[in-house]
């Protein structure tokens, strides 16, 4: 038989048990609002009976334990959903940005000549930059052809040239500014992914010494799985369970943190043309990335954005050799021939024969040197908008460009389609696990006043036997 004392050793532990239930249960609540926090319950387990005449007689109650409420797998399946979002998320901005540095509006339902029309799969542009230079361009020489002799619109041949080659300057720039920016970026990410495996291989080394002394390291195992994941929007891994509650972490293959230890780290380096890409940072082994934000932006950058910026030089380069290959041969007002109308090679350079933008009256529009109001050559130029190019796979000038700017359309519109699947697929496993991990404030209200009834029930007890033992006592006094 337990006897009184027995009693109260039994009432004393239940105290001490809903007592605990009461703190998780306040835990609970005042992290309801706090990001990545996994609630807790306490279990209870009986304590060991003791054998009596009557049989096997309880001893109460002990708080055994203080467990997370988590799914691993909503865990897991949330960090490789972040790594595709992570991924995605970069080749939208970096595709925005090569929009922005076209000065051209994409429209995903439009039709080729920048109406509307519900039928087309390509995307339209609405230009503002190289198309409409080109256009406006092809039109001044077209003028000219109908008044070779005028230096009005000899000069606005000239001016209108200098325009798209500046035009042509300009997005050359802003397409190797964007490629620095990127490298930038891809630095900052390799330095954000460098640090967080710092911090998971201390959490390593917490987490298993909590655990390895008996204790418990839920808020450790919460600002843990926090890091995984925002690793995994930097770049994809892979896990395995160590020592003590250790994880192992590999990227492309090649452990990086083991235990409380980080075996190796991250760098990029120069694969030539300032192509940056990510290697191990002792090791010096390539690593061949499947997601994340760092992929992602190697990937556009080398990807859409290099064929984007190779189409808009060939395209400046096709046009500066036709165009010189048929002015060349004209003769201007003065005579002269020979000259060529461009300089340069491609977008980076192109411009105006300087001696060209200081006298109009040497353009050479005639494709005789004696019949000054021949226009020949002007003619020829103007025709050139719709001469189809070898160079530029049998396509004309204008239908060139508007393909280049089509592939960067469907791409943006293809990553924005991505970006918008991920964000659905990534709440909806958020609101998973918030249903399995997160706190709600009536179920957690309902277990507090549970906890609290039970201790009233145990202080009860305990006032009981304390009033037995008084009498008792009392009683061996008489």
């Amino acid at each position: 038989m337990l006897g009184l004392f027995g009693t109260l050793d039994l009432a004393a532990r239940s105290l001490q048990t809903q007592m605990t239930g009461v703190e998780v249960a306040g835990q609970n609540l005042a992290n309801i609002n706090t990001t990545g926090y996994s609630r807790q319950r306490v279990e209870i387990e009986t304590s060991p009976d003791i054998t009596s005449t009557i049989g096997p007689e309880g001893t109460g109650a002990n708080a055994v334990a203080i467990q997370q409420v988590v799914n691993s797998l909503l865990n897991s399946q949330i960090q490789s959903q972040q790594s595709v979002s992570g991924y995605w998320n970069a080749q939208q901005s970096a595709l925005q940005s090569a929009q922005t540095g076209l000065d051209e509006f994409l429209n995903g339902t439009g039709s080729s000549d920048g109406t509307s029309g519900s039928n087309s799969s390509s995307d339209s542009t609405t230009s503002t930059g190289l198309s409409a230079q080109l256009s406006s361009l092809f039109s001044a020489f077209q003028s000219l052809a109908a008044s070779p002799t005028s230096l009005t619109a000899r000069q606005a041949v000239v001016n209108q040239a200098q325009d798209l080659a500046s035009v042509f300057n300009q997005v050359n720039s802003q397409f190797n500014n964007l490629r620095d920016s990127l490298n930038t970026s891809l630095n900052s990410n390799v330095s954000s992914a460098n640090q967080l495996l710092s911090d998971i291989a201390s959490l390593n080394q917490e987490i298993s010494s909590a655990q390895f002394s008996g204790g418990t390291a839920n808020d450790l195992l919460d600002a843990r799985e926090q890091d995984l994941e925002n690793l995994a929007q930097l770049t994809n891994f892979t896990t395995s369970a160590g020592a003590n509650g250790a994880v192992d972490v590999s990227i492309g293959g090649q452990t990086l943190v083991s235990g409380d230890q980080v075996e190796d780290t991250l760098q990029t380096y120069d694969a030539g043309g300032g192509q940056l890409l990510v290697q191990t940072a002792t090791g010096g082994v390539p690593l061949t990335l499947t997601g994340g934000s760092i992929q992602g932006t190697i990937d556009a950058r080398d990807g859409t954005l290099a064929n984007l910026q190779t189409g808009i030089n060939t395209l400046a380069s096709t046009f500066i050799t036709q165009v010189n290959s048929i002015y060349s041969g004209g003769y201007s007002l003065t005579g002269s021939t020979g000259a060529n109308f461009f300089t340069g090679a491609d977008a980076g350079d192109i411009g105006v024969n300087i001696a060209l933008v200081n006298d109009p009256s040497l353009f050479q529009a005639s494709g005789s040197a004696t019949a000054t109001g021949d226009n020949s050559v002007a003619l020829q130029l103007a025709q050139l908008a719709s001469t189809t190019q070898a160079g530029l796979n049998n396509a004309t000038f204008g239908d060139s460009y508007s393909t280049t700017v089509t592939d960067l359309g469907n791409a943006l519109q293809t990553a924005n389609t991505q970006v918008t699947n991920q964000t659905s697929v990534v709440n909806m496993l958020n609101a998973q696990r918030e249903s399995v991990s997160g706190v709600n404030v009536d179920e957690e209200m309902t277990t507090l006043m549970g906890f609290q009834r039970a201790y009233e029930a145990s202080a009860q007890l305990v006032t009981t036997i304390n009033t037995m033992m008084g009498d008792t006592l009392a009683m061996k006094t008489t």
